[in-house]
């Protein structure tokens, strides 16, 4: 394993997350600042979007984590984090409104949501090993945690793929939607929520390239044992 397959593999990837990340809290930042014109708030704009989409089963509640705004398929409920859900913000409207567009994926049986879901237990039990797989297979290269961490790696790449369109296409709805609803006004109000948005969908690709820096990083580790 060369130095610059390491840099590659695993570095850029690292960087690659940290930098979006960095994007996406600096462009909600600027953009929770703005206040949008319809002077409605996120929970007000997820309600509206799910009652225009004909959706009446899905709850609309207030979390107190920040960023950490989403739909739970499960219990069919939209949890905003305190900022999105009563700020009539230009971000708080873009993220109620993609988390909406996830509600209606549900009710409309979107095949990549559905797929996510299915995949959901399988990578949830894939997180919980995984730092046994980091401890055991990178640092003392054991060669059943190596097999293991390849695994591992390809279950959250596989998850992390899926979830690729799902992010996208409700970002998408949320973008047509806002502006057909006029919950938003063309001009700056959409270029915030556009770029609010786009921070976010690439803090996703991050996640599936580390991922997938991680299997093939394993994966050369492994060939080069043999």
């Amino acid at each position: 394993m060369t130095l610059s397959s390491y840099f590659l593999l695993l570095i850029v990837p690292m960087l690659l997350g940290l930098w979006a990340q960095w994007r996406v809290k600096h462009a909600f930042s600027r953009y929770s600042q703005v206040h949008a014109a319809s002077n409605l708030t996120g929970a007000e704009a997820a309600r509206d979007v799910l009652a225009a989409a004909q959706i009446d089963d899905v709850e609309v509640v207030e979390i107190n984590d920040m960023l950490g705004d989403h739909y739970d398929p499960a219990h069919k409920r939209l949890c905003l984090s305190s900022d999105v859900y009563r700020t009539p913000s230009v971000a708080a409207l873009g993220i109620a409104a993609h988390e909406a567009g996830h509600a209606i994926q549900h009710a409309r049986a979107y095949a990549p949501l559905k797929a996510r879901m299915a995949l959901v237990p399988v990578t949830m039990f894939a997180s919980q090993i995984l730092p046994f797989v980091i401890f055991g297979g990178f640092f003392f290269h054991v060669g059943g945690f190596i097999k293991l961490g390849i695994l591992v790696y390809l279950a959250l790449a596989i998850f992390q793929l899926v979830t690729l369109p799902v992010e996208f296409d409700a970002s998408r709805r949320a973008k047509i939607i806002l502006q057909e609803m006029g919950i938003i006004t063309p001009g700056p109000e959409a270029a915030g929520v556009n770029r609010v948005l786009n921070a976010a969908a690439l803090t996703y690709v991050a996640a599936f390239v580390a991922a997938l820096g991680n299997l093939l990083y394993l994966f050369l580790v492994s060939r080069n044992r043999n």
